[in-house]
């Protein structure tokens, strides 16, 4: 599928379906959800430098036996700038394998350049993820036609879903509504992982996205105001930690006990904001790896956390009943 873009109109030009995420309602085509309610953005532990598979697997499985909806590798708590070709295709590998199809996995194939994010994407897809997140290209500052153009190159490039990933305070730059209307209609393209915390954005893109192109909250402290406004879930940081909650949280969401996943978020609240109180993913890991799942290692240019930040982050665990 290519994209034309003019100052008017875009259209697609349709080269494949993507049939084995759709079905028909009503004799409309809609595209299914990756999946519905809470999936694990996986840490990616280090040990001596090196990749830790071992630790990574113990990881995902943990994941996977508190039945966790999706399994992310490669995305931003899995400090994907600093992995290298061969990492990549490691942890997509293990993650594919242990998963078996009883989660899906979604891997992160983000780039600033488009033709790399292409190349990582068809990786991602031959080594068998069965969906992407891709990141608004960071540093660039694209323009929304630029932007337009760079998701469709890669949802062109691949016969698995696309989820986009927008993040501006990390990347710089923010999609538009209009800009998600506009990609809304590729077959491959069926929604966004919102990390921007725009609350009108989020509502304007509910409003002129059709039911089909799905939004997840990218903050866990945003999860339930997210679904309330009709997100399919939470790609989450904390559920490392603490899946069964974060599950338990989105599952009250989906089946509209929203009073009560707000009681939940709010008893949360505390160590979400202990876990963002550095940045992304030195906090995980630093909680990680005082529950021994993985070291605390991280590759520069992040480093070690601030002692006193270890401490609120400590207390918060206890507090919350996550301990040793």
């Amino acid at each position: 599928m290519s994209a034309i873009i003019t100052e008017k109109v875009l259209c697609f030009k349709i080269k494949r379906p993507a049939c084995h995420v759709s079905f028909w309602k009503g004799g409309i085509f809609v595209k299914k959800s990756v999946f519905i309610g809470c999936g694990t953005a996986l840490v990616t532990p280090f040990r001596g430098g090196a990749l830790d598979l071992d630790a990574f697997r113990a990881l995902a499985a943990r994941q996977l036996d508190a039945k966790i909806d999706a399994l992310i590798v490669c995305g931003t708590t899995g400090e994907a700038p600093t992995l290298r070709r061969e990492e990549r295709a490691s942890l997509i590998t293990a993650c594919v394998e242990l998963a078996a199809h009883r989660a899906p996995v979604v891997a992160g194939t983000g780039s600033n350049d488009t033709a790399h994010a292409v190349e990582l994407s068809q990786e991602a897809e031959a080594l068998g993820a069965d969906a992407l997140l891709v990141v608004t290209p960071y540093y660039n500052k694209a323009t929304q036609a630029g932007l337009i153009a760079h998701f469709t190159a890669v949802a062109d490039a691949v016969h698995i879903p696309v989820i986009l990933y927008n993040v501006p305070s990390r990347t710089g730059v923010s999609c538009t509504a209009e800009t998600y209307a506009a990609l809304a209609g590729h077959p491959n393209i069926v929604g966004v992982k919102e990390a921007s915390g725009d609350f009108a954005l989020i509502q304007d893109t509910r409003r002129r996205c059709p039911e089909d192109f799905y939004l997840w909250s990218g903050n866990d402290a945003d999860t339930t105001a997210i679904m309330a406004l009709g997100g399919a879930g939470v790609i989450s940081t904390a559920a490392n930690l603490i899946p069964a909650d974060m599950r338990e949280l989105t599952r009250l969401s989906v089946s509209g006990s929203l009073h009560k996943a707000g009681v939940l978020q709010l008893r949360m609240s505390a160590l979400l904001r202990a876990l963002f109180c550095e940045v992304n993913p030195i906090p995980i890991k630093t909680a990680m790896a005082r529950l021994g799942l993985c070291t605390d290692e991280l590759r520069l240019p992040l480093c070690a956390m601030r002692p006193e930040n270890r401490a609120t982050l400590f207390d918060a665990m206890d507090a919350f009943g996550v301990r040793p």
